[in-house]
C-alpha cells in the first residue's frame, strides 16, 4: 500500500460507514465529492481543528471494519481525509492493531483461542481439526476464515472460539451503532464451529451471566451479588436491587467526602499494581488543569482474566455508577470506557446501559438533578494486548498506536489529551459502590489490614467448575481450589497470568492477598488462577508464554522487542533437550530477563520473565 494519498476510490458502504460517524464531508478538502468555487477560495479549520479529530481515527477504523470486514486502501484514503490524517500515520495505526486487516479477507473471521487456559483444555486438537477440515490458519474457505487467538476472555469455557461478522444487523438499516454480529462457541470443537460459520444469523445462544460465577445466589457475595439475580438489561431491576442508593450518598458527601471514604476504606487497585485508589483521586481532583478525564480499563487481555466482562455483562449499570461516582470525585465531568475488541456481548449491555442511564437523568447535564454534568462514551479496542497499560490507553483513544508513555509526567498530570486523568479497571471501580453503600469501616472490616474488601479470583484450567469466584482477601488458595473442584494430580497453580508466577503443590496455604503473595515470591496479579495438572507439558506452556509477549510487545523500546524474541528463542532450543545446552540457554534468559525488567519502558516487559523464571526456581522445570 502506498503511504501517501492515491486518489484510490472508497466503496459506497465503506464511505456509508465513515459518514455515518463523522457525518457528510464540510468540504471537498476532507472527502467531499468535487471541490467548490469556495473550496478553492479559502480553506478552514487547520492544524488545530484536525488535532481535535484525531481522536476519531480509531472509530473510524473499527466503522469500515465492522461494515466490510477489512480496511481497504480506498477506505483509509477517505478516512485520511476526512480526519487530516498523513496516510503512513493511519496505516501504522490500523497495522498495529490485531483485528483489522488491510488486505482482503471473507466478511466471517473466527477467532480460536490457543493460549494457556484453552490449550490446557485442548485447543490444539481444536485447530489441527480445523487445518484438516478447512486447511491452515488465514486460508478462506467457504466464505469464512480462521485464525489462532491470544486469549478471548471465555476462560470458563475453554476452550472457546469467538466468530466475528461484518455488516448490519439483519434486518437494521446500515448504521455504524448497528452491533457486529457474533457468536461464541464455547467449549468450542471443529464440527460446531464450522457449524456456527455456515449459519446465516448469529450463532448458539449466550449462557446467562450467572454460569460463569459458581457461587451465583450465595448471600456473602459483594461485587456479584447481581450478577444472575437481576436482568441485567433493566435499570429498574437494578435500582430495585440497591442500585443508585452509592450515587444518593456521594452526593450528599460532595467530592472531597467520597475521596475521603475511599481513602479509610483501603481500597487498592485490582488490575495487579495495587495503587491505592483514593489517593490516585485525590491527586487527580487537586490538578488545576482542566477539564479532568476518567478512564475504564476495560481490556482486559492478561491470559485467563476474565472477571470485568462478568461484571459487564451482568450487572453493567454498577459500572456505570461507579463511574459516575468517581467522575464527581475527582472533578471530571467526561469518562471513556475502553473496551475489548473481543467483547462484542459486553459492548452491547454497555451501550444499552448508558442510552437508559441518559433517557433516566443518571447521566447527561444533570445527573439526579445535583447539578453534576457527567458522560461516558464506550471505545473500542482492537486486539492489543499492550493497551492494558495505562498511557497506551490514552494513545490509543487519541488515535495512536498503543504505545505507553515514559513517566513522569503521570496521568493525574498529564493523561488523556494531555489532561489530568484517573484509570481504573472495571473491578476497582465497582468495589466503590460497597464502600459508599456500608461505609469505610465496614468495608474496611472485611480482609486484612492491607488488604481490604474482597477479590475476584479468575479460576481456569483443569478444575471441576471453572469461573469467577468472590473471597475475602486473606482466605487462601486451598480454600479457592476447594470450591473449584481440584484435579487428582496436581501439578502446579499460575497466579496473576503469563505476567505472574508458578506455585507448587506444597505451597496452597499461601494467603490471597497481595503482601501475602509477594511474601511467598509470586503475585496476586489481575487475579488468574490457572490449575494445571501433571498432564500438561509445562516445558509447552512457558513457551506459549514466551511467543505471547514476542507476539505482543509493542516494539517500541529495545529491551522488550529484543529481550522477548531472544527468550522465545532460548525456550525453543530446549524445550525438547535438557543438560548442559539447556543450562546455558537458561543463564542466558536470567540475563535477558533481569535486562528486561530494569530497562523496559512498561510492565510488559518488565513481567515477560517472571513465569519462566518461577517455573525453572519453583517448579524445576528442564532439569
Amino acid at each position: 500500500m502506498d503511504l501517501k494519498y492515491t486518489g484510490a476510490v472508497p466503496s459506497d458502504a465503506e464511505r456509508d460507514a465513515v459518514d455515518t460517524l463523522l457525518g457528510p464531508p464540510p468540504s471537498g478538502w476532507e472527502g467531499g465529492d468535487e471541490r467548490t468555487a469556495g473550496d478553492l477560495r479559502w480553506a478552514t479549520g487547520g492544524a488545530s481543528a484536525a488535532r481535535d479529530r484525531r481522536d476519531q481515527l480509531l472509530p473510524a477504523l473499527h466503522a469500515v471494519n465492522d461494515r466490510v470486514g477489512w480496511i481497504s486502501e480506498g477506505a483509509l484514503d477517505y478516512i485520511c481525509r476526512r480526519l487530516t490524517v498523513a496516510p503512513a500515520e493511519a496505516y501504522g495505526v490500523a497495522t498495529f492493531y490485531a483485528m483489522f486487516s488491510v488486505r482482503p479477507r471473507p466478511a466471517k473471521v473466527l477467532h480460536v483461542c490457543t493460549d494457556l487456559a484453552c490449550a490446557a483444555r485442548g485447543s490444539a486438537s481444536v485447530c489441527a481439526d480445523l487445518t484438516e477440515r478447512l486447511g491452515p490458519p488465514g486460508t478462506p474457505a467457504e466464505g469464512a476464515v480462521w485464525q489462532e487467538s491470544p486469549c478471548l476472555g471465555l476462560c470458563e469455557r475453554a476452550p472457546a472460539a469467538l466468530l466475528l461478522r461484518a455488516g448490519p444487523e439483519s434486518g437494521q438499516p446500515s448504521s455504524q451503532d448497528a452491533p457486529r454480529l457474533s457468536a461464541v462457541v464455547a467449549p468450542a470443537t471443529a464440527p460446531d464451529l464450522l457449524a456456527t460459520a455456515r449459519t446465516p444469523e448469529a450463532g448458539p445462544p449466550e449462557p446467562p451471566a450467572a454460569a460463569a460465577v459458581p457461587q451465583a445466589g450465595d448471600p456473602d457475595l459483594v461485587l456479584l451479588r447481581r450478577v444472575g439475580s437481576m436482568d441485567p438489561a433493566s435499570l429498574d431491576d437494578y435500582r430495585a436491587n440497591g442500585g443508585y442508593s452509592a450515587l444518593r450518598r456521594a452526593f450528599s458527601l460532595g467530592p472531597a467526602g467520597v475521596i475521603r471514604e475511599v481513602l479509610d476504606a483501603g481500597l487498592v487497585g485490582r488490575g495487579g499494581a495495587a495503587f491505592p485508589t483514593g489517593r490516585k483521586w485525590q491527586a487527580t481532583a487537586q490538578q488545576a488543569g482542566g477539564p479532568h478525564y476518567l478512564v475504564c480499563n476495560a481490556d482486559e487481555s492478561e491470559p485467563g482474566t476474565f472477571k470485568d466482562r462478568v461484571l459487564m455483562e451482568g450487572d453493567p449499570y454498577a459500572l456505570i455508577e461507579a463511574m459516575t461516582i468517581a467522575g464527581y470525585a475527582i472533578g471530571a465531568h467526561q469518562g471513556f470506557i475502553y473496551l475489548r475488541g473481543e467483547y462484542p456481548r459486553a459492548y452491547g449491555r454497555l451501550g444499552h446501559a448508558l442510552t437508559s442511564a441518559r433517557t433516566r437523568g443518571l447521566l447527561g447535564p444533570d445527573v439526579l438533578g445535583q447539578g453534576y454534568a457527567f458522560d461516558i462514551e464506550i471505545r473500542r479496542g482492537a486486539g492489543a494486548y499492550i493497551c492494558g497499560e495505562e498511557t497506551a490507553i490514552f494513545n490509543s483513544i487519541e488515535g495512536q498506536r498503543g504505545e505507553p508513555r515514559s513517566k513522569p509526567p503521570f496521568p493525574v498530570e498529564k493523561g488523556l489529551f494531555g489532561r489530568p486523568t484517573a484509570v481504573n479497571n472495571v473491578e476497582t471501580l465497582v468495589n466503590v459502590l460497597p464502600i459508599l453503600e456500608r461505609g469505610a469501616a465496614a468495608y474496611a472490616a472485611t480482609g486484612t489490614g492491607t488488604s481490604t474488601g474482597t477479590k475476584l479470583f479468575c479460576v481456569s484450567g483443569q478444575v471441576a467448575r471453572p469461573g469467577v469466584y468472590e473471597l475475602p482477601f486473606g482466605a487462601n488458595l486451598r480454600e479457592l481450589l476447594e470450591l473449584a473442584g481440584p484435579p487428582e494430580r496436581l501439578r502446579a497453580v499460575l497466579l496473576g497470568g503469563a505476567a505472574g508466577g508458578f506455585v507448587r503443590p506444597d505451597e496452597l496455604d499461601v494467603p490471597l492477598t497481595f503482601e501475602g503473595t509477594r511474601a511467598a515470591g509470586t503475585t496476586l496479579g489481575s487475579g488468574v488462577v490457572l490449575v494445571l495438572d501433571d498432564s500438561v507439558e509445562l516445558p509447552r506452556v512457558l513457551l506459549r508464554i514466551a511467543e505471547f509477549f514476542r507476539d505482543e510487545s509493542c516494539g517500541q523500546c529495545v529491551p522488550c522487542r529484543v529481550g522477548t524474541v531472544r527468550q522465545e528463542e532460548a525456550l525453543h532450543r530446549i524445550v525438547d533437550r535438557t543438560g548442559a545446552g539447556a543450562a546455558e540457554d537458561i543463564a542466558l534468559m536470567r540475563e535477558v530477563g533481569q535486562a528486561m525488567r530494569d530497562a523496559s519502558i512498561c510492565g510488559l516487559g518488565q513481567t515477560a520473565w517472571n513465569a519462566v523464571e518461577s517455573a525453572i526456581d519453583r517448579l524445576g522445570v528442564y532439569k
